[in-house]
């Protein structure tokens, strides 16, 4: 059974490479650990293991065992550094305070977790002959090492965590949905090479992930009524979304000219006679009966949301309840 570890360092959120590393090793491993190295005080930041457990979680990321910290696990350490000294091969294993660094802590741990592959970026790679030596040292055998190719920004350089969607955080900021960042790492894989972060396609994989979303199951993450998910179809990403239900659900004050007062009292006997909520082939009735007529459509939608521009006005007029359209048209009127 293959036991695989993810052990970032408590760094905040995630960058997207580490994420594709979480990914890969989930897929791999039957079992996972999740380890936090934080064995170097000056790279901690505070609330950084909890942005990483929320990424986690967030992406769906699940793991059998964990969180250990190797902070907790110093006394191991020194017990297993006792017959190689504080150095080996040139290699500082213990520090002056007795703390391990990062290569004794990783070999053990994976010893005493009984880790079988080691799924990382192509950045360890120098890593690779150093743990072997150093479990041969201890008397036991490595996992093997997998590596993959690292995500770059579009010069080509390592993508900065400042750079635009570069952390977990940003694109759930960005209003990208988790199942659109977790289809990107999966379709990336195990990359033997580095890849350049496409995200424009992250962006299209949002699209369809909120397309394909049940109303109930858009409407909830958005914290709205279910009836008005109908008026955010289209939307390109779950911020873009909650500002067309704020179209529906908070008109804006609306002035309209006199001249589509006749539009907006045929609006109204329309709506009057559709009694409860409308559907689709309802609403869009009412608006080819405006249109036929020559109706106004613009003075209609700047009447019910108080805007110029927004979701498709038959979603809108279909959104809506009959009571609460008909108080907008009043309103205006």
């Amino acid at each position: 059974m293959p036991r695989v570890r993810f052990a970032p360092s408590p760094t905040g959120s995630l960058h997207v490479g580490n994420a594709l590393s979480a990914v890969a090793n989930r897929r791999l491993g039957e079992w996972m650990l999740l380890r936090i190295d934080d064995t170097d005080p000056a790279r901690n930041l505070t609330g950084g293991e909890e942005a990483i457990l929320h990424d986690l979680g967030w992406l769906g990321i699940e793991w059998e065992q964990g969180p250990v910290r190797q902070s907790g696990r110093q006394e191991r350490y020194r017990e297993a550094a006792e017959p190689l000294g504080a150095r080996f091969d040139r290699l500082t294993l213990l520090r002056e305070d007795g703390t391990a660094t990062y290569h004794l802590a990783s070999v053990v741990d994976d010893i005493d977790f009984e880790i079988t592959h080691v799924v990382r970026g192509n950045d360890h790679r120098p890593n690779e002959p150093v743990h072997r030596r150093l479990h041969e040292a201890l008397g036991t055998s490595p996992p093997e090492y997998v590596h993959h190719g690292l995500i770059l920004g579009p010069d080509g350089r390592k993508l900065a965590k400042r750079a635009p969607g570069a952390t977990v955080a940003s694109l759930r900021e960005a209003g990208i949905p988790a199942e659109a960042v977790r289809a990107y790492l999966e379709e990336l894989g195990r990359p033997r090479h580095d890849v350049h972060y496409d995200l424009a396609r992250v962006r299209r994989l949002a699209v369809e992930a909120i397309a394909a979303m049940s109303d109930a199951d858009l409407a909830g993450r958005l914290g709205v009524p279910a009836e008005i998910a109908r008026a955010l179809r289209g939307v390109r990403d779950l911020n873009e979304a909650r500002e067309a239900a704020l179209t529906v659900l908070e008109p804006q004050p609306a002035t309209v000219p006199e001249t589509a007062r006749p539009t907006l009292d045929r609006f109204r006997e329309l709506r009057e006679r559709a009694n409860g909520q409308l559907d689709e082939q309802g609403a869009r009735a009412i608006l080819r009966e405006l249109k036929a007529v020559g109706g106004d459509l613009r003075a209609l939608r700047q009447a019910l949301t108080g805007r110029e521009r927004g979701p498709e006005l038959w979603a809108i007029v279909a959104a809506l309840p009959r009571e609460e359209a008909l108080r907008r048209i009043d309103s205006a009127l």
